[in-house]
């Protein structure tokens, strides 16, 4: 096998929030990418609205450093070697992302908090790893925390590798286990740019002062591309983008042969068929940004343009002699919901350009197809609505919010999960839930997990006041959970989990004690009538903002559902106003989220998401009928 000794590809992986993002931040200003003059925001890769907005990563990109230091001379290539750098989401419900980036690389960088250490995140993404038999190059980040504990971490991190491999092994794939004992470890504060193969004391920066380590970390032990002299051309087609001048774009590897603009090749199809077409544009990254070639040849990562429907998973191929790869294989999706039209009487009033229709709706759940390998949409009874299927409740509350964005109005069913049946048995998705919360909350947390049939595995005390505990949960479980450990914790308990397979159905789960306040009539929130019921409840709408029969205006203090008047006024006397007294004591209303509203939506209820509002409201806003509905669930039940 020929070897490209002047690439090296490697995706960068951790958990969320471990800092991934300004690790690549600071490879980027070390390589010079960026101008003395020019000024790099914080996380200048996380180029997505919402991701900026919610500080994590939620797609996978790439980008291209240089590197030109002594040790590219030593290697043979004194004109440098270029590092295609592939960042990764760290949040388990954006795991589709994580097998698309791993799926282009020939190895990867794992990154582990100095004092959080591996968490749910971290396993899954080295298990991915280590089935597709990459090197892994461990770096130890925020060595500079006041809690940092870089021994136990490194301890914490190799004995999970190690099992991991073990695991891996037994399932069939061949590693060199003791190659893995030889992992390299690099010890880095990324927000300072300094990395160093010595390891500093908890709390102290390492004794270097720029990335230096890192790349020649990345250069002696990610391999070099390889790929068969006077093969056929293989190139995987891992990730779509769109370009205003040249439509949309394939953003490939090849593995074999050379992509040349302006010739003919082959696409081989999801299918299996083969659709021939003209290479019109190729295009290589180079820090962030992307500059047109003539070729690009075996281990290169670059975006082509030609085919207007090229999909992930489909391969380039020559014409004369197609040999496609295998597609992109993610895991089954754990989470469904159902997008449907928006119904409810103030559709279509909020403002202008509004996208409404049940078409309109559908062409953009299929475009999300083309670009999200993770997602499934099927049909429902309805003609106007789809189940939407994914890997966790928080990657489909963002393509919601993103719809939104776009000017999209529709309804979001509650979270379920996707069940299966084995054996004539109903089985349904587990998690592994890791919870880290100071000591005083443990017995809170302890009685919220078995609420939610939550079984405690292991827990550990670290000496710090903080306790870490891990559950096997029903997926089920935890949809609502992070609002309720917040709560319950006072905004310190920090919980993540990951995909535990399946397991028997562990019977009902309740996790709202309150029932709703739903407005039995259309018209407008009267302060008047609000100040009457706020002893009721806690509200989720303003005095004087419109309101419909079936929408769910607050919470009840007590549980099953309360029909109030929420538009009653205030008849003006001869003596005051109608409006005199009022405002000045009213509890303000509840802010809540797209995220919030899904989690406290009941089974009979969804959430109305407009550009301008999100609603919570009952499905069937009729309130005789949802009356006779009601009625029938019950009669069904106690058969």
């Amino acid at each position: 096998m020929a070897v490209r000794g002047d690439i090296r590809n490697v995706a960068i992986v951790a958990h969320v929030d471990h800092g991934k993002t300004t690790l690549v931040n600071a490879m980027l200003q070390q390589s010079h990418v960026f101008s003395e003059r020019e000024e790099v925001p914080d996380r200048v890769m996380d180029s997505n609205d919402l991701e900026k907005e919610k500080g994590i990563t939620i797609l996978a990109k790439n980008t291209a450093v240089k590197y030109t230091g002594p040790l590219a001379a030593k290697l043979g290539e004194p004109d440098g070697i270029t590092i295609n750098v592939v960042d990764t989401p760290g949040h388990a419900d954006f795991g589709g992302e994580v097998e698309r980036g791993i799926s282009m690389v020939d190895g990867v960088v794992l990154l582990v908090d100095a004092s959080e250490g591996p968490l749910p995140q971290t396993r899954f993404v080295l298990r991915k790893a280590l089935e597709a038999k990459l090197p892994v190059i461990l770096v130890i980040n925020k060595t500079d925390r006041p809690d940092a504990r870089i021994s136990e971490v490194v301890s914490e991190s190799t004995d999970l590798l190690l099992g991991l491999a073990q695991d891996v092994s037994e399932e069939g794939v061949d590693l060199d286990l003791d190659s893995l004992l030889d992992l390299p470890v690099i010890y880095c504060a990324a927000k300072a740019g300094k990395a160093s193969v010595n390891q500093p004391a908890d709390g102290a920066v390492p004794d270097n002062d720029d990335l230096e380590p890192l790349f020649e970390a990345i250069l002696n032990n990610i391999p070099a591309p390889e790929y068969e002299e006077g093969a056929p051309l293989q190139a995987h087609v891992t990730n779509i983008d769109a370009s205003d001048y040249l439509g949309r774009l394939g953003l490939v590897r090849i593995y074999n042969g050379t992509l040349t603009k302006g010739r003919q090749y082959g696409l081989s199809r999801v299918d299996g068929s083969i659709e021939n077409f003209k290479l019109t544009e190729i295009l290589r990254t180079k820090g962030l940004q992307r500059s047109p070639v003539d070729e690009a040849g075996p281990g290169d990562i670059v975006a082509v343009a030609g085919v207007e429907d090229i999909m992930i998973g489909e391969t380039i191929v020559d014409q004369d002699d197609p040999r496609p790869l295998p597609l992109i294989h993610v895991d089954d999706p754990a989470v469904s919901m159902t997008f449907g039209t928006n119904d409810s009487p103030l559709a279509g009033t909020e403002g202008k350009d509004h996208k409404l229709t049940a078409r309109m709706l559908k062409d953009r759940l299929d475009r999300e197809l083309i670009g999200n390998v993770s997602i499934k949409v099927l049909p429902t009874d309805r003609p106007d609505a789809w189940e939407v299927q994914g890997r966790g409740e928080l990657a489909l509350a963002i393509l919601a919010e993103q719809m939104r964005r776009e000017g999209y109005e529709l309804t979001v069913g509650r979270p379920q999960v996707v069940t299966k049946t084995v054996d004539g048995k109903l089985q349904e998705p587990m998690e592994s839930d890791t919870i880290d919360v100071p000591e005083e909350y443990m017995g809170a947390v302890t009685q919220l997990m078995a609420d939610r049939k939550g079984r405690m595995e292991t827990m550990t005390n670290h000496g710090s006041g903080w306790v870490r505990m891990q559950f096997t949960v029903p997926s089920r479980g935890l949809l609502g959970f992070r609002t309720a450990l917040l709560t319950a914790t006072r905004g310190t308990g920090i919980s993540s989990s990951i995909s535990a397979g399946y397991a028997p159905w562990a019977g009902d789960i309740k996790t709202r004690q309150n029932g709703s306040m739903v407005s039995d009539r259309s018209g407008k929130a009267s302060p008047y009538a609000m100040q009457k019921l706020q002893a009721r409840g806690e509200f989720f709408v303003k005095p004087q903002s419109p309101v419909y029969e079936g929408q769910i205006v607050g919470i009840n203090n007590k549980p099953g559902d309360l029909d109030i008047n929420i538009t009653l006024e205030k008849h003006m006397t001869n003596m005051r106003s109608s409006t005199a007294d009022v405002l000045e004591t009213l509890t303000p209303p509840i802010d809540m989220s797209l995220e919030e509203s899904l989690d406290f939506a009941n089974d009979d209820e969804c959430v109305e998401v407009t550009p301008e509002s999100i609603r919570v409201r009952k499905i069937i806003l009729d309130r005789d009928a949802w009356y006779k509905w009601n009625a029938r669930q019950r009669r069904a039940n106690n058969k």
